[in-house]
């Protein structure tokens, strides 16, 4: 399957998830510090938001991505569940068309980011997993985390880098690269100390 078409399984897998979540876990937090469900839906809302809109919040916010990413939350959190859902479902994948795969990496995280603390694990397919590994999100600098290790996934043919091992599963792996430190417990290596340093 080509990257758009993972895309398209992975947003309908988010998609399916929040239309399960009741009121309370919509108010949930997540593995964002400081997000909300609701916030981290939209964050998501980029896709809906024209670019020409989106450089103009880019430029009242220095074109900071932090800054931007948190006036988009900010939004969000005033509006209910059912718009923000309603939103993020018929969005017209303004960015997404554009940069298919930062849409995959990106996405991937943030659906993790919800189900996680609220127990809804899910199977990835090794496919779209392998896609996400090969190529992280480079907004969270992925790089700062990963030089000098080398990662290895236990549950799929995927091995990168070079130095100390990093072990573990795929999902894992994909999130401890874009430094969340929640999965650092699954991972086993002499690379582990090092990679907990560089998150902490």
């Amino acid at each position: 399957m080509d990257i758009r078409g993972m895309l398209a399984e992975e947003r309908a897998d988010m998609t399916a998830l929040l239309r399960e979540l009741s009121e309370a876990e919509w108010d949930a937090p997540t593995l964002c510090a400081g997000w909300r469900v609701r916030e981290v839906v939209g964050h998501l809302r980029y896709d809906a938001v024209p670019l020409g809109e989106y450089a103009r919040i880019g430029l009242r916010h220095r074109f900071s991505i932090d800054g931007v990413n948190n006036a988009m939350a900010a939004e969000a959190a005033r509006r209910a569940p059912a718009e923000l859902l309603a939103e993020f479902e018929t969005a017209p994948r303004t960015i997404s068309r554009l940069w298919p795969r930062l849409g995959l990496a990106d996405l991937f995280v943030h659906q993790q980011d919800i189900r996680r603390p609220l127990g809804r694990d899910r199977e990835i397919p090794a496919d779209r997993l392998r896609a996400i590994l090969d190529r992280p999100d480079p907004f969270a600098r992925p790089w700062r985390l990963t030089r000098g290790l080398q990662f290895v996934a236990t549950d799929l043919d995927w091995v990168t880098g070079t130095g100390p091992e990093v072990r573990g599963r795929g999902e894992a792996l994909a999130l401890a690269m874009v430094g969340r430190p929640v999965v650092l417990g699954e991972l086993e290596g002499d690379g582990v100390p090092e990679l907990r340093h560089r998150c902490s």
